[in-house]
Parts: structure tokens; sequence; C-alpha cells
């Protein structure tokens, strides 16, 4: 799904270069659920951002699904962007005057679906991340973990083969954070392949990889032998916070 070969990224703030990426080797298979860490300036933000086609590398290569993107213009880059990746933000990023089922609908819209299909296949993706209940609520009338599912069902809207999420329980109190990450277990279930930022080391543990950067580089990646299981993690805190209660 995902292979970089020698990517760097360097930013020219004027009176001095970054090295934001410094010859990146990464693969990432189809139906993996990785994790990425490192601190605040390790290159997370900038690796997320080449992944998911916001930004180029300055050197190297990125192979998403077989396509070399060196090639591409950037109506291309967009239009690979609709139609490989969902993303799945910590600010959720929902337009606060439309209802759920509008909200997930946008990426259709700027595809060219149809209204009638449109409003089929957000009112599918709603119904897959547990929400059918809510597609007239908008987002003041949610919790932050519903706002974060009808952030994850516009991202899946379109069936992407990758799903990249930057701090998705970020924002979220425990319990909440753990049915996100039950979501995206049950997605990974399905056959989605996700890339995952976290500053959490816990909600790391819930994926199958991870991959720790530094300074730049991939300074060390580990497999998961045993994956924490959401609802597990959920169920202990429900009982935690009863007994604090």
């Amino acid at each position: 799904m995902i292979v970089l070969e020698k990517v760097s990224k360097t930013y020219d703030t004027g009176t001095v270069q970054v090295n934001a990426l410094k010859a990146l080797d990464l693969v990432i298979s189809e139906g993996d659920f990785t994790a990425i860490m490192g601190p605040s300036g390790s290159g997370k933000s900038t690796l997320m951002n080449i992944l998911g086609l916001l930004d180029r590398p300055s050197e190297g290569s990125f192979i998403l699904d077989g396509v070399d993107t060196r090639s591409l213009d950037e109506s291309q880059l967009a239009n690979l962007r609709n139609q490989k990746i969902g993303f799945v933000f910590q600010n959720f990023n929902l337009l606060p005057r439309l209802n759920a089922l509008r909200n997930v609908e946008l990426p259709l819209l700027y595809a060219g679906i149809s209204a009638k299909e449109r409003r089929a296949r957000a009112r599918a993706a709603l119904e897959r991340v547990g929400l059918a209940s809510h597609v007239n609520h908008r987002p003041n009338e949610m919790s932050g973990g519903q706002k974060q599912r009808v952030a994850i069902a516009r991202a899946l809207v379109n069936n992407p083969g990758l799903l990249l999420a930057d701090e998705p329980t970020g924002n979220l109190d425990s319990g909440s954070g753990y049915e996100i990450m039950d979501l995206f277990q049950e997605l990974h279930r399905q056959g989605s392949t996700i890339v995952l930022v976290t500053h959490e080391p816990e909600i790391a543990r819930h994926t199958r990889n991870i991959i720790h950067f530094r300074d730049g580089r991939l300074v060390h990646s580990e497999a998961v032998a045993e994956p924490y299981q959401a609802q597990e993690r959920l169920q202990l805190w429900l009982e935690q916070e009863e007994g604090l209660a």
C-alpha cells in the first residue's frame, strides 16, 4: 500500500533549512494497522502530510497503492487523494452548520456524485460507525466521541484503501477514546489499512505495529504481539469510574 524510498523533506524558512525527514525508507502493507509515535518535531506531521498527498518529498519516492506519485500534477494528486485516502483529525474538522449526514456527504460532493447516491452512501457510512440515529444532529448536539465517529464516517464514505488518523483520541476522554479505538480495530478486521499518529503509548498498543520517529528518522519499529483490545480496556475503565463514583 505504501512504499517510501529515501524520502527526505527540507523546509527553507529563509534563515535556516529544517530537515524534517531524512532519507526515510518505509513499507506499510495493505491491511496493516500502524501507529506512529515520536516527540514534537520528530517528523510525524511531515510524514502524514506526505502520506496524505498534501505535501511532496524534497527527495526520494512515494508509491501509493502501486502509483508513483512523483509523476503526478496537483490535479492528479487531488484525484488520487479523494479516491484512495480518508482523513481523521484530532479536532474533527466538521462544519458546524451542517448536520452529520451533510458533513459525511462532503467528499462525495467534491467527487461529483449525484445527490441521491451521496445521501445513501453517507447514511450507510454513519450506520457503519453506529450513528444511524444521528443523521440530523449538528456537531454542537453531539459528544466528542460522536463527532469523531462522524469524522470517521466521512473518511470512509469514498471507500478509501487507506485511513490516516492524526491524534484521533487526543480531544476525547478515556472512555470515548477506547470507543474510537474499538471502531478502528473493527475497521481493521474488515480490511482497512490504517496509519495512526498518537502521543499516547497505551493508544499505540491497540495497533499491530508501532513506528518510532526522532529527528526526522525512523529509529525503531516493533510488532505488537498482543494488541490491547479496546472493548476490554473500556470495560475496565467503566468499572473504575463506577468504583470512584
